[in-house]
């Protein structure tokens, strides 16, 4: 009988797959990663790389002696301990002392900078000066453009997706447009407050996710906030491989926003004064990991490759070959990291 190798699906599902499933789902992964962005495939010995880590022996797997890579994170400071509330500074203390990270994000529960500006100064600033008298590594403070929060009932503009099946479509642009400009100035105001505070730098995290609208204002505060205050690093996450064009006509510096991958969505981040990008493939629940690794790699080495700033790609549920599950199988997660640091050449995860 042919011998199997213990694997898994997008799902996180447990499956068993022989050489030749597992040789010919990378290479149908890395050439629907190919075909979709319009990049170079992985060359053979990535492949075969590839193929070698995702049959290693063992639970575990590490990187190479000397390749190690620094994490950042987004919204850690929410860390839970067995589902026991803990106050944020306690849960700061706790990933940084006990589970060894190299950077921390802290922000409020809702996680987005509209709802942040209204209790920055007067809750925030003493969370953010307390951390920094008791953290040792970077803290960055972290929130989400959010563009859908300016919507009525609750923000200031009307909501575009209730517009458009109207086809109003003149005021659906019109109201993402203002939505962007709220959005700029809200993540903007909250990094100045927290910079006056001595916070180490500005997450921007889940960007593009309501489109390419939100992936202009965090590009916009990005360039903005590392204007104004150049000592205050930018790390900007996204929210997926692919800018979704719910508005269609957005650019950037003569660059239009819809349809971009993440090798043209880190040269507009670089430009807009970003010091950690992290890109984002997303994972295919149906595919197997083999599948999904093969096109994330290939999607973040063509990436690592145009870069000038550090890449750092997000590896949580649903992303980068991490399969759609609540509590992550360590056979994945580590040889997810092992392969985007030895094939793709990444600069941290």
């Amino acid at each position: 009988m042919e011998k199997k190798y213990f694997s898994r699906m997008g799902d996180g599902s447990i499956v068993y797959m022989t050489e030749k499933e597992i040789r010919d789902d990378i290479a149908e992964g890395i050439s629907e990663a190919a075909r979709r962005g319009k990049i170079a495939p992985l060359t053979d010995e990535d492949a075969q790389r590839l193929y070698e880590i995702i049959t290693m022996p063992g639970n575990v797997v590490g990187v190479e002696h000397g390749r190690q890579v620094v994490s950042t994170s987004d919204d850690a400071s929410n860390c839970k301990i067995k589902d026991a509330p803990i106050d944020r500074m306690t849960q700061m203390i706790i990933y940084e002392r006990f589970l060894g990270a190299d950077s921390v994000d802290f922000g409020i529960s809702d996680y987005n900078y509209k709802a942040t500006k209204t209790i920055a100064a007067d809750y925030e600033v003493p969370m953010c000066k307390a951390a920094m008298n008791y953290m040792i590594m970077p803290v960055l403070y972290g929130g989400m453009p959010n563009l859908g929060f300016y919507t009525k009932p609750d923000g200031p503009v009307d909501n575009w997706a209730e517009l458009l099946p109207l086809a109003k479509v003149d005021e659906a642009l019109k109201a993402q447009e203002e939505a962007v400009e709220y959005a700029v100035h809200d993540m903007v105001y909250v990094a100045k407050v927290m910079r006056d505070a001595g916070i180490d730098g500005i997450n921007l995290d889940t960007c593009g996710a309501a489109g390419d609208a939100d992936f202009l204002a965090a590009l916009r505060a990005a360039e903005e906030i590392s204007t104004k205050y150049p000592d205050l690093g930018v790390e900007m996450g996204m929210a997926g491989e692919f800018i979704l064009g719910m508005h269609g006509r957005l650019e950037y510096k003569g660059k239009r926003l819809a349809g971009l991958y993440p090798h043209d969505q880190v040269k507009l981040a670089e430009a807009a004064g970003v010091s950690i990008f992290g890109p984002v493939v997303n994972t295919n629940t149906s595919k197997s990991l083999a599948w999904n690794l093969a096109r994330t790699c290939t999607f973040i080495k063509a990436c690592s490759e145009v870069s000038n700033i550090p890449v750092h790609p997000n590896v949580g549920m649903g992303v980068c070959g991490i399969p759609m599950y609540e509590i992550q199988p360590v056979d994945v997660v580590t040889r997810v990291g092992k392969a985007l640091v030895e094939i793709c050449n990444i600069d941290g995860l």
